[in-house]
């Protein structure tokens, strides 16, 4: 019975040394996870990029004469179909007839688009549609989405 007692006495002390720890390391450990600070290395040149950038953008509009890329407008779409030198053709016929229009071939498989012009209201789209019906009677559409701006004539001559 002696060695009974002496036993859970020898288990107490070691449970109690155990909480003892416990007690004194844990707020110890709740202390480590303070806010730190994150120190980030990168070459200088990023920042200089960073600060040319609006100039960098403004230059490249600079010499097309737009402040804008692109914006939404109609074209007509002069040709529809798979083959390839059917497009490169009516694009040529076009060409013959209004150089100064722009035409444009996009290929979404497995067929060729050519549109023709970059127009800001649907009324001139329709006006070239009206002129077009007789040297393209298949199909001609008013097509909208983004096109090219114009070129504006920036001479006050």
């Amino acid at each position: 019975m002696k060695n009974a007692v002496s036993y859970f006495t020898a288990k107490f002390s070691q449970i109690g040394c155990c909480i003892f720890f416990i007690v004194l390391f844990a707020p110890a450990l709740s202390f480590a996870q303070t806010r730190g600070k994150v120190e980030v290395i990168k070459d200088p040149l990023i920042d200089t990029l960073i600060a040319r950038r609006p100039f960098l953008n403004k230059s490249s509009s600079a010499g097309t004469g737009n402040s804008e890329e692109t914006v939404y407008g109609y074209r007509v779409q002069i040709f529809f179909g798979s083959s390839r030198q059917a497009a490169y053709d009516a694009q040529a016929r076009f060409r013959e007839e209004y150089p100064e229009v722009r035409t444009y071939i996009t290929y979404t498989e497995p067929n060729f688009k050519v549109q023709a012009g970059d127009f800001r209201t649907r009324l001139e789209a329709q006006k070239l549609q009206s002129e077009l019906t007789q040297m393209f009677s298949s199909s001609l559409f008013i097509i909208s989405g983004k096109i090219n701006p114009p070129k504006s004539d920036s001479s006050n001559d």
